[in-house]
């Protein structure tokens, strides 16, 4: 009973997602950054995140006056400290070392330089009068 106990413990404790970081940069700062939809801050901010197999994640950094930059970005960085937890809960109990296939992470950080948007100009001609038969 107590082992069922303290590997139910252990489950608790390895399974829980270790929460991650990225640090999002834009160049000129002060841009809003959506992460699949939903506004974070503006840059620079921080997204928190899980680590995962591989998710993939929409950013889009939106500045007015600058065209809007969206990338994908993907849990593909091994987490080496995770990694290490479901290998040590692998000898507890060795289904548990499945768990370091959850160890991807984000990069550190993640930059954005945007691009001013071309003004749009509209020329209007002038005829000269009403009566004008162009």
């Amino acid at each position: 009973m107590i082992k069922k106990i303290f590997a139910i413990i252990l489950l608790l404790f390895f399974t829980s997602a270790c929460a991650n970081q990225a640090v999002i940069m834009s160049e000129p700062a002060g841009a809003q950054v959506f992460v699949n939809g939903e506004e974070i801050g503006t840059t620079p901010c921080k997204f928190d995140y899980q680590s995962s197999s591989g998710a993939c994640y929409k950013v889009a950094v939106k500045k007015d006056g600058y065209e809007v930059m969206e990338h994908q970005m993907k849990a593909d960085k091994v987490d080496q400290q995770a990694r290490k937890k479901w290998l040590a809960a692998g000898l507890v109990w060795s289904p548990l070392w499945l768990g370091t296939l959850f160890t991807k992470k984000l990069k550190d950080s993640y930059e954005f330089v945007l691009k001013k948007t071309e003004p749009i100009f509209k020329a209007e001609v002038d005829t000269g009068s009403k009566d004008s038969k162009f």
